[in-house]
């Protein structure tokens, strides 16, 4: 990932509301959630749900599917380690205790 990449996508998560939309699509997993749904978790209206989510997805944060008349988003786990791995390049100077500790600080 390029630094300028990496900027871009930093600042598309610079606002609360997005970054918890993120947060919920991750705990969500593979299978995502519906826009009614995300807005019912965070406390938004759906149109504001959607115009959030739209700029993620312009960031490669989300994907969506259609399922019927719902969109259903998913968080794009490939862009959000790809961001970890460009970040932790190189991480802790070779301290192995500090690795230790951001290795369980990200385990799932």
């Amino acid at each position: 990932m390029e630094a300028n990449t990496a900027v871009r996508i930093l600042s598309v998560l610079a606002h609360e509301g997005r970054l918890l939309l993120l947060q919920t699509l991750v705990q969500a997993g593979e299978g995502g959630s519906s826009v009614s749904a995300l807005a019912g978790a965070i406390g938004q209206n759906v149109k504001t749900v959607s115009a959030q989510l739209q700029l993620m997805a312009d960031a490669e944060l989300v994907r969506a599917r259609r399922e019927g008349k719902q969109m259903i988003y998913r968080a794009e786990f490939e862009t959000l380690g790809v961001l970890f791995a460009f970040i932790m390049h190189d991480c802790c100077a070779g301290d192995e205790g500090l690795r230790r500790s951001v290795q369980r600080a990200c385990s799932c």
